[in-house]
C-alpha cells in the first residue's frame, strides 16, 4: 500500500509540473489592436500619431530635425529600414527596457526640440 501511495504521489507532481510548464510556456494569441485603441492609447501617454504621408514630407523638409527610431529586432533592421534611421530593439519585457534605458538617452541626446518618430 506505501509502495502505491508513493508512486501515485510521484506520478500526480509528475502530471502537475507538466501542466505548469506547459500553462506558463504555452503560446499567446496577441490580441488585435483597433486604431482607435491606438489613438487613445496615444492620447493617454502624451504622444502625437503621424501619418506616413506626413512624416516622408516632414522628413523630407527638415531631415536635421527629425530622428526615426527603428523599434525591430536587429536582424528586421538589417533586412531594410528608412535611410536616416537607428536601431533601438524594444523588447516587451521590464528588463530589457531598463537595459536600453542608458542607449535611449544618449541616442536622444540634448536637444529637446527635435522631432522623435519611434516605428
Amino acid at each position: 500500500m506505501g509502495n502505491r501511495g508513493t508512486t501515485f504521489l510521484a506520478l500526480a507532481a509528475v502530471i502537475l509540473t507538466l501542466g505548469a510548464l506547459w500553462y506558463i510556456h504555452r503560446p499567446v494569441i496577441p490580441q488585435e489592436t483597433t486604431l482607435a485603441e491606438v489613438e487613445a492609447e496615444a492620447v493617454k501617454g502624451g504622444y502625437r500619431l503621424i501619418t506616413t504621408e506626413a512624416l516622408a514630407e516632414l522628413y523630407r523638409q527638415h531631415r536635421a530635425k527629425v530622428l526615426l527610431v527603428d523599434t525591430r529586432q536587429d536582424w528586421e533592421y538589417r533586412s531594410g529600414h528608412i535611410q536616416g534611421a537607428v536601431n533601438l530593439p524594444l523588447e516587451p519585457t521590464a528588463w530589457s527596457r531598463w537595459r536600453s534605458r542608458g542607449r535611449l538617452a544618449a541616442l536622444l541626446g540634448p536637444d529637446q526640440d527635435r522631432l522623435v518618430v519611434f516605428y
